[in-house]
């Protein structure tokens, strides 16, 4: 059940999603909660690169096991403009983070970039739950997923041109 608490930290994934659009990378964005409710870390794409593997759902996962006690991860909560990759989603489960909540799913991005005529990724959109076992998730929120879906296609529309 995603609550008013849920949509304040996903609108914050989202405005870092559009800085990181502003910046010339792709519009990703997440955030690292406490138990307590403290943002504990934020971060967005940081692909434009040439590094794929500088997702913020990664970084969240590498900077909480160097500064999360492993016993209070669990009770942490990653909140993120798009659901996890694969990669990120084991990532986090490696880490032994808790609950993931996206505003918007692995196959709305897929369903997007096929739409757009955007050739499909090497790596499966795969569900977080098709890659982790026994993690709550909760998403996609659907006001967040629309504002999500415009700052990728701006994306690809600047990439292409169009």
């Amino acid at each position: 059940m995603i609550n008013e608490q849920d949509k304040k930290h996903l609108a914050r994934c989202v405005a870092l999603a559009r800085q990181a659009l502003e910046s010339g990378d792709e519009p990703f964005g997440s955030i690292l909660v406490s138990a307590d409710g403290k943002v504990l870390f934020e971060d967005h794409n940081h692909v434009a690169g040439g590094d794929h593997t500088q997702h913020p759902e990664f970084e969240i996962a590498r900077w909480a096991a160097n500064h999360v006690p492993a016993s209070e991860r669990a009770s942490c909560v990653v909140y993120t403009s798009g659901e996890h990759c694969p990669m990120c989603s084991a990532a986090h489960g490696w880490v032994g983070l808790g609950r993931i909540v996206y505003a918007s799913s692995s196959a709305q991005y897929s369903a997007w970039m096929r739409e757009w005529g955007v050739p499909a990724s090497r790596v499966r959109p795969l569900a977080i739950g098709e890659v982790v076992d026994g993690i709550e998730v909760d998403g996609p929120v659907t006001e967040f997923a629309e504002q999500v879906r415009l700052l990728h296609q701006q994306n690809v529309q600047k990439r292409t041109g169009a």
